[in-house]
């Protein structure tokens, strides 16, 4: 799926994207991320990649110093603005591949349910951009899902770059061809080998997060 066909995706999908989090078997888990991320992040300066609807920007605003929201999608970005209103916290459409420099660097960084969203051979890319924006010693933290049977949408293709996709249905009766990658834990370390430091992986029964120190 390129890049202009993740857009118009999350674009029509932006009025339902947060449907998702209304899976009853997620509740406990949600409840459980959404208590623990506001604390490593308390007095930043963060940068939120593609950070949607601001689902979990409003969990972030109310500790961090300043924060910029960055999302492809205008449509997802109307909605984070009307959701997270402090005047510390601005939303701004950008590249994820592209990302604004900060005078001093960004003291850290998040990326929810994006990483899964990055093709396999341009991870490296992503992850060389982001840590040019970011000051030394800056805290960053990937969010995003396990392949759960039952609760997961099924993987319907894997390319020859191993990333696998799904196709998903939208209440429009459009359907979608989305990558959707699930990387194991030794992938996500090898990729950060050499430019992170206390890698630390946190897994819930339906989603992993990993934190490092760049």
């Amino acid at each position: 799926m390129g890049t202009d066909a993740m857009q118009g995706y999350y674009a029509a999908r932006a009025p339902e994207y947060d449907r998702v989090y209304d899976k009853p078997e997620r509740q406990a888990d949600l409840r459980a991320i959404e208590a623990w991320l506001p604390t490593v992040f308390h007095g930043s300066r963060l940068v939120e990649v593609a950070c949607g609807t601001g689902y979990w920007s409003r969990f972030l605003a109310p500790v961090v110093q300043e924060m910029l929201g960055i999302d492809a999608s205008v449509e997802t970005l109307s909605i984070a603005r009307r959701r997270v209103t402090a005047a510390h916290a601005l939303f701004a459409v950008g590249d994820a591949y592209r990302l604004p420099a900060c005078p001093g660097g960004f003291s850290a960084a998040f990326a929810g349910f994006w990483f899964s969203h990055i093709p396999q051979e341009r991870v490296a890319l992503f992850l060389q951009g982001l840590h040019a924006t970011l000051a030394p010693g800056a805290r960053v933290v990937f969010l995003d899902n396990r392949y759960v049977e039952g609760s997961s949408t099924p993987i319907a293709e894997t390319d020859a770059f191993g990333n696998t996709y799904q196709l998903r249905r939208l209440q429009d009766g459009s359907t979608h061809r989305v990558l959707k990658n699930f990387p194991s834990e030794q992938a996500l370390r090898s990729a950060l080998e050499g430019a992170a430091r206390q890698v630390r992986m946190h897994a819930w029964p339906h989603y992993w997060a990993l934190e490092y120190v760049l």
